[in-house]
């Protein structure tokens, strides 16, 4: 079966955008290079994240005495890794990634915050949790274009 456009005239032509015997439309060639852009970019972000949760957990010196400067005891270093590894699967995982999404970013909220406490660099340290959460939603409106509309920003 495929897919016609009927003209003024009630002949018909082919559709542009319906897949051809060769493969993809030219239309679904950019929707996958853009879907490939966003696993990219959540892979490295999650890989990123994954590298912050294995330094919560093992608490290393230089984790422990982070922790220390931010104002938190040392144990709450293994809460804090508990909660973003527990969001990082969440987001890991493409049916439950938009609620991964909200965890992780309601989780660098909190290092926002925490960075501005002790009246850390603005663009090096505070914004930097802004910066990977950024990063992180572009990745995912990538994968999942139909996530702008729900934000209103797209018909």
């Amino acid at each position: 079966m495929t897919l016609e456009n009927r003209t003024e005239s009630g002949a018909t032509e082919p559709d542009a955008t319906a897949p051809t015997a060769g493969g993809d439309s030219p239309a679904a060639g950019g929707r996958n290079l853009r879907r490939i852009a966003g696993i990219v970019i959540s892979v490295l972000v999650g890989a990123f994240l994954a590298f912050d949760v294995v330094g919560k957990l093992t608490r290393p010196q230089a984790v422990v005495d982070g922790t220390a400067e931010l104002g938190f005891p040392g144990y709450q270093a293994v809460v804090m890794g508990v909660v973003l590894l527990t969001c990082l699967v969440v987001y890991a995982i493409p049916r439950t990634a938009v609620l991964g999404a909200l965890g992780i970013t309601a989780y660098l909220g909190g290092a926002v915050t925490a960075n501005m406490r002790i009246e850390a660099p603005l663009f090096s340290s505070i914004l930097f949790a802004v910066y990977l959460g950024v990063l992180m939603w572009i990745g995912l409106v990538l994968r999942r274009p139909e996530l702008l509309k729900v934000a209103g920003l797209s018909r």
